[in-house]
């Protein structure tokens, strides 16, 4: 692929979410990403969503536009192939991602001993190199406890695995920022980050410590409502269920012009002496604004309410499960220029991403399709790591090495 980062190459070992997302963000701008994994195929080969004979769509997904490597890592002939894809030379090269954190032969102290500029970017589990994945963190740092209906005492444990995909784009920022301090200096180094430790930043950065330690205040559920302004979510008289937004006072007021309650606010402001043009008071007297907007939408079907809020600029969405999303919203079609149909060997055609950055300079390159495990196996032992063909149909003979 050409890209902004076309002529780099990284090599990745991974996992998971976080490493595997990482390296594909890099190819789809245009990097060389060879992924190497056990012969059989790496700890997520088979992760769901599959397809019905057992195809990963997750591997699929998380693994566009990669090169793909499949070694015996338990042979020392092994162990040293994935060493001298690591540590093959070029100003470009060099560059390793990975959350395997195998000691000894793979470790950046033993590698940068073949080539001291290296620059690895590991990802841990929390920081004092204990396991930890999204759905462990999660609960560890209060977020299912915040989670929910307001008045439950259920956790609610959310479906996405934001922390592995924060993890995943830092690990990127990482790596590129590891790379321009070796433009400029020529040394190498192992950067590491820590799963857990992605979260309890992001908990520090929205201010959820600060409530704690400074106002002494664990902080409740409050169902679908928009935590410290207002938005919350509509039943309809269709049935149709949608959710709008008065964060900022433009929204606000778009909500209210929309809704026609521009009386009934008022008179709620001089019933509570709270101007809700205070984003705080919106969300104080939320119960109280969503008591005076639910006629209106339960008197109204989907098409009504959506001309009423657009003709206003009101920020809004209906809720959808996946499939309907999947059917019916263009962004997740081929009429987004991000999309395109791919044909996924083992698997079939059907619409996948690209990278959602355009870059002014270099033109938006069509997605790529997963390699199958093993696919590039020769020709990356052969362009990387220089091994004639021979050499390489004895690896395979001996079961060093595996192609597709």
């Amino acid at each position: 692929m050409m890209g902004i980062l076309s002529g780099m190459r990284v090599v990745e070992g991974s996992a998971f979410v976080a490493i595997p997302l990482a390296g594909m963000t890099l190819a789809q701008m245009g990097a060389e990403v060879i992924r190497f994994d056990r012969i059989e195929g790496g700890l997520d080969a088979g992760r769901w969503p599959v397809t019905r004979d057992g195809r990963s769509l997750f591997w699929a997904g998380l693994n566009k536009g990669k090169k793909s490597v499949a070694v015996n890592m338990k042979s020392e002939e092994g162990r040293d192939l994935v060493t001298r894809l690591v540590t093959a030379p070029g100003e470009d090269a060099g560059l390793f991602l990975t959350n395997l954190r195998v000691r000894g032969w793979m470790d950046h102290a033993t590698l940068s001993g073949y080539r001291p500029d290296l620059i690895t970017v590991t990802l841990l589990g929390d920081r004092h190199g204990n396991p930890a994945v999204d759905y462990s963190v999660n609960p560890a740092l209060g977020f299912p406890m915040a989670t929910g209906p307001e008045g439950s005492d259920e956790p609610v444990a959310h479906v996405l695995p934001a922390w592995d995909c924060i993890a995943g784009n830092l690990a990127v920022s990482s790596l590129l920022a590891a790379e321009r301090h070796r433009l400029k200096t020529g040394a190498g180094q192992e950067v590491v980050l820590a799963l857990k430790d992605v979260a309890a930043a992001m908990l520090g950065h929205l201010g959820i410590v600060g409530e704690v330690l400074v106002n002494g205040v664990d902080r409740p559920r409050s169902g679908n409502a928009l935590y410290g302004a207002y938005g919350q979510d509509f039943v309809l008289a269709d049935g149709a269920r949608v959710m709008v937004i008065g964060l900022t006072d433009r929204q606000w007021r778009g909500l209210v012009a929309a809704t026609g309650t521009g009386e009934a606010m008022e008179a709620l402001e001089r019933r509570t002496g709270l101007p809700l043009r205070d984003e705080g008071a919106r969300f104080r007297l939320r119960h109280e604004i969503t008591a005076l907007l639910a006629p209106w939408f339960a008197a109204r079907g989907l098409a009504e309410v959506a001309e009423a809020l657009d003709a206003q600029g009101c920020t809004w969405s209906e809720f959808r499960s996946f499939a309907r999303a999947v059917r019916e919203d263009p962004d997740l079609s081929p009429d987004n220029p991000m999309m395109a149909q791919v044909e996924q060997p083992g698997i079939g055609t059907y619409p996948v991403p690209g990278t959602p950055v355009s870059f002014g300079a270099h033109p938006r390159e069509a997605p790529a399709r997963a390699p199958l495990l093993g696919e590039h196996t020769e020709e990356v032992l052969a362009d990387v790591a220089g091994l004639s063909s021979g050499e390489i149909g004895a690896l395979m003979d001996r079961g060093v090495v595996a192609g597709p």
